[in-house]
């Protein structure tokens, strides 16, 4: 009889045991599903927050065990639950000039990689976890180079020396400036504040980093100029509508909180609808996103933001994106959508890269000296076999698309640099057939043997026409022009392929991209940071 009840009260037990748990997982479907159907139906409109959304938005904190700032979200960013998003690039192989004379893309250059990287390598990430944030002209182009100007649009420097992984071949490091003694005319700045404020903004690097961020922004603003601030979660809200009151704009900024969904899409529509209210003629209109890039509502997919953002910037208005965060980053989101919007991506790790990118930077990428701007690069097959781009895998454009004034190029703003290498193998080649170009023509033959390398041509728009202009420049192998700028975007160079195993590396190590970044670092604060990140990956310093 005793065996016979024990038995009993360990069925009994295990049966409410089980009951229980069925139930708690009958509760969370319901509950989850309660949730994205009531998301679902308050992210269907352009307006401002809805005191709906925020409840649901806090019923699903609540019902999963999260309080409304996020922080016990915090296991989520645990490196075991990465879930950071780049897109994959397939580097530029070696292009023979005789079949492929023309190298073309676009103007249109960011340094958001350089920031991330250095981010990823200071937390400790690994070689195979840090691949894929590797965009080599971003991380070339973080830095300055000297540049002699000249009265015109565009100054050129340029230098043709031995490749240092590679001593049968040449490099070709070129940097274009654009000219910032320009009176161009400014009216005013009319910026938007595009802030994520969704639970996944809480960490320190993230939300509370982009609002000192801005403030720092906001603090250099002049008297005709003008800011409004637009925040997104599982809906969007018009915080501030074009001010100038530094005080009111700090205290909207310190009122702003981390939870619920990313509906970003319905973030987008509401700041440039914002922005168009505010136009300001003659002057700069922009909106600025701030994000970790991670969208969970509203449209969500790469593409559908990229087509919403190319639609926006029909209306005149300009695209910055700022992003923020580990853990969940999205670079492949922010990066597409400032591409997609005539914009510059940034990364902000620090309130020091904050004050640089908008304090120092900022005048680059909103007073536009010079849009639509595109390069191309004809060479002279008498002089080079085969070229290869080193970077740009997302900015290539087709030959013909250079002369076409409907496809879009890239802003270059005063003062602002691009530079772009080429790995040159040097050897004497029979001209192609008659075909119309300067050095692959028979019939202008006598062109190659001058001893020129390549023609650069930049085509540009004025900032106020849409009939672009062309320039030439002609290369030729006069050497190097500044040895400190040389050796140090060669060892960016080297450094880069090296964390991306390129099969082009050669002899590239980072013992040796140490040493060319030691020889051309000067006293250079960001280059000698280059130069500890490089003893961080194993270089010997």
């Amino acid at each position: 009889m005793k065996k016979k009840a024990s038995a009993a009260r360990v069925f009994a037990t295990t049966s409410l045991v089980l009951g229980t748990i069925f139930s708690l997982f009958i509760l969370f479907i319901l509950g989850v599903g309660s949730y994205l159907n009531k998301a679902k139906a308050a992210s269907g409109s352009v307006g401002k927050h809805s005191p709906d959304v925020a409840a649901v938005n806090s019923e699903v904190n609540a019902f999963m065990g999260w309080d409304d700032s996020g922080e016990t979200m915090a296991p989520y960013y645990d490196e075991d639950f990465n879930t950071e998003e780049y897109n994959y690039l397939e580097e530029n192989d070696f292009v023979s000039v005789a079949q492929v004379p023309l190298s073309t893309f676009a103007a249109d250059v960011d340094t958001g990689s350089y920031c991330n990287l250095r981010r990823l390598i200071t937390e400790g990430w690994g070689l195979d976890n840090v691949r894929s944030a590797v965009r080599t002209e971003e991380m070339i182009n973080y830095f300055d180079y000297k540049v002699d100007s000249t009265d015109d649009v565009f100054s050129v420097q340029y230098s043709v020396g031995s490749c240092p992984w590679n001593k049968a071949n040449k490099l070709l490091v070129l940097t274009m400036q654009a000219n910032s003694t320009m009176n161009i005319p400014n009216k005013g700045n009319n910026f938007v504040f595009l802030i994520d404020t969704s639970g996944s903004m809480s960490g320190e690097d993230k939300l509370p980093l982009a609002k000192e961020s801005f403030k720092l922004l906001a603090g250099s603003m002049g008297p005709e100029d003008r800011i409004s601030i637009v925040t997104y979660a599982g809906t969007w809200n018009t915080v501030l509508e074009g001010s100038n009151d530094y005080s009111k704009i700090c205290k909207a900024l310190d009122k702003l909180t981390a939870s619920g969904g990313t509906n970003g899409s319905g973030g987008i529509e509401a700041a440039y609808k914002c922005a168009k209210k505010n136009f300001i003629e003659g002057g700069n209109n922009r909106v600025i996103l701030a994000s970790d890039g991670d969208m969970n509502l509203g449209i969500t997919s790469q593409s559908g933001l990229v087509d919403l953002i190319t639609e926006k910037k029909e209306s005149g208005v300009f695209l910055t994106v700022l992003g923020f965060g580990t853990g969940n980053y999205s670079d492949a989101n922010m990066e597409s959508i400032a591409d997609a919007g005539n914009g510059n991506y940034f990364y902000i790790d620090s309130i020091s890269e904050a004050e640089r990118v908008l304090c120092e930077k900022l005048k680059q990428t909103t007073v536009t000296v010079a849009k639509d701007v595109k390069f191309q690069l004809e060479f002279n097959p008498a002089e080079v076999t085969s070229y290869r781009q080193i970077g740009y895998e997302n900015r290539q454009m087709s030959a013909t698309d250079f002369s076409d004034d409907t496809k879009d190029g890239g802003e270059i703003g005063s003062g602002a640099q691009v530079t772009v290498v080429y790995e040159l193998v040097i050897a004497g080649s029979d001209s192609a057939a008659d075909s119309g170009l300067k050095y692959q023509d028979s019939s202008l033959s006598d062109k190659a043997g001058t001893g020129e390398l390549c023609t650069v041509s930049v085509r540009y728009k004025d900032p106020d026409s849409d009939t672009s202009s062309l320039i030439e420049y002609p290369l030729t192998d006069k050497g190097i022009s500044n040895r400190e700028d040389f050796d140090f975007v060669c060892a960016v160079v080297e450094a880069s392929m090296v964390i991306r195993d390129s099969r082009y590396k050669g002899t590239s190590t980072f013992d040796s991209a140490y040493e060319l970044a030691r020889s051309g670092c000067g006293d250079n604060k960001y280059r000698t940071e280059f130069c500890d990140l490089l003893v961080k990956l194993g270089a010997d310093g």
